[in-house]
C-alpha cells in the first residue's frame, strides 16, 4: 500500500503541505513547539549560539534530531571526515532559512546533538591501528604471522560492532519519542545501526543510495563494518530491507557487480554512465527519475554520500571518482518520491569532508538543510 499525502491537493503553492490550512489533520506532536519564535528574526544574521543553523530549539521542542556520528575508521583514502559535523555547524550559519517549498518547515523545529567525543576518541585511535594494519597488508605481508596486525584488527571490528550498537541506540531512542532522525557522519560506516532501528519501527523498507560505490564488499580491507561493506551489511543483517536502490555508482569491482546480478531484484543499481548515456540519447532527467521511483517501496530512507555528487561539490571527501550529480537533481528526486505518494522516513548525509576552505562544510550545510525541510514538511 502506497502512503498518500492528504495534503497533496495544495502542491501546486509548493511540493509540500501548507501547514497554516492543515491543523486538523496534521499529529498533534506537530503543534506543540514550546519554542517561543516570536522574537527570533529569520531574516537577520544567525546566532551561533543557537543551535544548528542559527535555530533557536532545544532537543524537547524539536520535531527533527541531527545525530553526528564523529567516525571514520576504516577509510581507505582520504580521512577527516569524522569532524564533518562541526565545520557543518560552523557553515550553517550562512544558510538563509527562507524554504517556501516547504513552507518553511523548520518552525517545526531542528536540533544538532553535539558530536560525541568519547566516539570521536575512539575512531581517532582505531584509525592510526586502521591505517598500520593497511600500511602491512597492503604491502603483502602474511597477517597471521604477526600477533599485532591480528590483535589491531580483532580491536577495530569489535569497535565497528559497539559503534553500530550505539547509532542503534541512540536513533531508537530519539525515535520513540515520535521524532524524525537525520544522521550526519561520519564515514558511510555510520548509518547501519540507523538503518537496524529504522527496520525496527518501520518493518520493511527501502533505501534510496546516492553514491559513486556499490558499497557491497564482504568485509572491505578485512574490515567486518568498512564504510565499503555497509549495504552488503545492512542487507545481510536487515531482513526488512527490501529493495536498494543505487543511483551514481562509477566505481565498483567484481565481487559487487556478481552480487547485484544475483540479488534477484533486491539491488537496484544506476550506474552513473548509463545514467549519462540516456540523457545524452534524449532522454530527460524527469524520465529516469520516474523510472527509479518505480523501484521504491512504500517506505523509503535516502542514504547519500556526498561522493555521489560531481567531485566539485565535495572536494576533500575521502574517495572521489569523476562524474556524479548536482545537488538540485537529488533533491528533484526527493521531490517525485514525495509526490508519488511513498513515505520518506529518514535519511543519513556522510563522507562530507574537511578542507581548508570550508567549502565542503558550505555544501554539506546546504544539502543538510535541504532534506531536513523535506523529511519534516513531508511528515507533516
Amino acid at each position: 500500500m502506497i502512503y498518500v499525502n492528504p495534503f497533496k491537493k495544495w502542491a501546486s503553492v509548493g511540493i509540500f503541505p501548507l501547514l497554516r490550512f492543515c491543523h486538523n489533520f496534521a499529529p498533534s506532536y506537530t503543534l506543540k513547539t514550546m519554542t517561543d519564535l516570536s522574537h527570533f528574526d529569520p531574516n537577520g544574521a544567525s546566532n551561533p549560539r543557537n543551535n544548528i543553523f542559527g535555530l533557536p530549539f532545544k532537543e524537547e521542542d524539536a520535531r527533527l534530531v541531527i545525530l553526528p556520528v564523529p567516525w571514520e575508521v576504516t577509510v581507505s583514502y582520504g580521512s577527516g571526515t569524522s569532524r564533518a559535523a562541526d565545520n557543518v555547524f560552523k557553515a550553517s550559519m550562512q544558510v538563509d532559512l527562507f524554504d517556501q517549498e516547504s513552507n518553511n518547515a523548520w518552525r517545526q523545529g531542528f536540533y544538532m546533538r553535539q558530536p560525541d567525543r568519547k566516539i570521536l576518541m575512539k575512531s581517532d585511535y582505531l584509525r592510526k591501528e586502521a591505517e598500520l594494519y593497511i600500511d602491512y597488508t597492503s604491502s603483502g605481508e602474511n597477517l597471521e604471522k604477526n600477533a599485532f596486525m591480528c590483535k589491531s584488527l580483532k580491536e577495530i571490528n569489535e569497535g565497528g560492532i559497539q559503534l553500530n550498537k550505539w547509532v542503534y541506540e541512540q536513533t531508537r531512542e530519539i525515535m520513540n519519542t515520535g521524532k524524525l532522525v537525520a544522521l550526519l557522519g561520519g564515514d558511510h560506516s555510520t548509518p547501519l545501526g540507523y538503518f537496524k532501528a529504522i527496520a525496527e519501527r518501520h518493518g520493511d523498507f527501502g533505501i534510496l543510495q546516492v553514491d559513486a560505490h556499490c558499497d557491497l564488499r564482504k568485509a572491505y580491507e578485512g574490515f567486518v563494518y568498512s564504510h565499503g561493506s555497509v549495504m552488503y551489511n545492512a542487507l545481510e543483517e536487515i531482513p526488512q530491507l527490501t529493495r536498494l536502490v543505487q543511483i551514481g555508482v562509477r566505481d565498483f569491482c567484481e565481487e559487487e557487480w556478481n552480487y547485484i546480478c544475483n540479488s534477484h531484484a533486491r539491488v537496484v543499481t544506476y550506474f552513473d554512465k548509463d545514467i549519462k548515456e540516456r540523457q545524452y540519447e534524449g532522454e530527460t532527467w524527469k524520465q529516469i527519475v520516474d523510472e527509479i521511483i518505480q523501484h521504491l517501496p512504500e517506505k523509503v530512507h535516502i542514504s547519500l554520500d556526498i561522493d555521489g555528487l560531481d567531485p566539485n561539490l565535495g572536494r576533500h571527501t575521502g574517495t572521489p571518482v569523476p562524474g556524479g550529480f548536482q545537488a538540485e537533481q537529488i533533491f528533484y528526486l526527493a521531490k517525485k518520491i514525495i509526490r508519488s505518494g511513498r513515505r520518506f522516513i529518514g535519511f543519513d548525509l556522510d563522507e562530507i569532508g574537511v578542507g581548508e576552505t570550508g567549502w565542503d562544510g558550505n555544501v554539506g550545510a546546504r544539502i543538510l538543510w535541504k532534506l531536513c525541510n523535506m523529511l519534516v514538511a513531508s511528515n507533516s
